[in-house]
């Protein structure tokens, strides 16, 4: 089986809609696709419609978090989209994103960088929008070659020039309120240090204690000598190891399957979910 468990769609940061997606992830030669837009399920219904013979669904998301100041996110599976408590967090979650994307126009017009909501906005379209949809319009402008070259201390990574915070859930209530849902929680990208500061392995140690599930370790931001690492952490935590492409269309370099999670450990996410359950493809329409 060929399992990619964290992917992106137009819902959040995606180029791709939630029935391209699917499309593509089957076309990819997918087995298993994992749909988790950033604190949002809004993309569900349509992947499910459209969802090919053959290719199953994985219903997700992807959690902000911030632990000690350092923001961090949690890949949620098969929770319970509807249980209000999880649902209304994530809701707190994205409602703070639009002044969050406005303030760091302003910051970027103070740099000289002549970005407006409107171009943002456009970019985003129905998404929530995020730090990708303001990355992209100083790729239109020719500030910066490149999404990946904006998250920088120049520019939008954690502590940047141009850098916002947004309201972002403590990581032990976001475990609380998936578990709270029939969920199951993975670390995403645990070592991404080109993104900003990461957080300590001891606070994954923490995380594992209350309830962390597994840790994202096969990702393109993690090198070898990283994921080795972070597998033999996982194994001494008793932590599940995943690997995933983070796709999200052409707004990153990465293709659907680029990384993949084992077959056993994807069977053990689907034994401990309560709150969902992967859902196989029909034929869409």
């Amino acid at each position: 089986m060929r399992i990619d468990l964290h992917t992106h769609s137009t819902a959040s940061d995606g180029t791709d809609t939630p029935a391209e997606l699917v499309r593509k992830a089957a076309a990819a030669g997918l087995d298993v696709i994992a749909l988790t837009d950033h604190d949002t399920t809004r993309g569900h219904a349509e992947a499910l419609a459209a969802l090919p013979e053959g290719l199953t669904l994985v219903p997700g998301a992807e959690l902000s978090c911030r632990l000690d100041g350092i923001s961090m996110h949690l890949l949620a599976y098969l929770f319970d989209s509807e249980e209000p408590a999880l649902l209304a967090e994530r809701e707190l979650v994205r409602d703070d994103r639009v002044p969050r994307a406005q303030g760091m126009i302003v910051k970027l017009n103070a740099l000289g960088v002549p970005v407006t909501w409107e171009q943002v906005a456009r970019i985003a379209g129905d998404g929530s929008v995020g730090r990708p949809h303001v990355a992209s319009a100083l790729v239109e402008l020719g500030v910066v070659p490149t999404v990946n070259d904006a998250f920088t201390q120049e520019w939008l990574a954690d502590g940047g020039r141009a850098y916002m915070e947004k309201h972002e859930t403590d990581p032990f209530e976001a475990l609380r309120l998936v578990k709270g849902a029939g969920g199951v929680a993975v670390f995403a990208h645990p070592a991404a240090s080109k993104r900003g500061r990461t957080v300590p392995e001891s606070a994954i140690a923490e995380l594992a204690e209350a309830g962390l599930d597994g840790i994202e370790v096969d990702h393109m931001d993690h090198e070898p000598g990283t994921r080795a690492r972070l597998r033999g952490l996982a194994k001494d935590l008793g932590l599940l190891v995943t690997g995933s492409s983070d796709y999200h269309g052409s707004r990153k370099t990465c293709v659907l399957g680029e990384f993949m999670t084992d077959p056993e450990v994807y069977g053990e996410i689907t034994r401990r979910a309560t709150g969902a359950f992967p859902v196989p493809g029909a034929g869409g329409v």
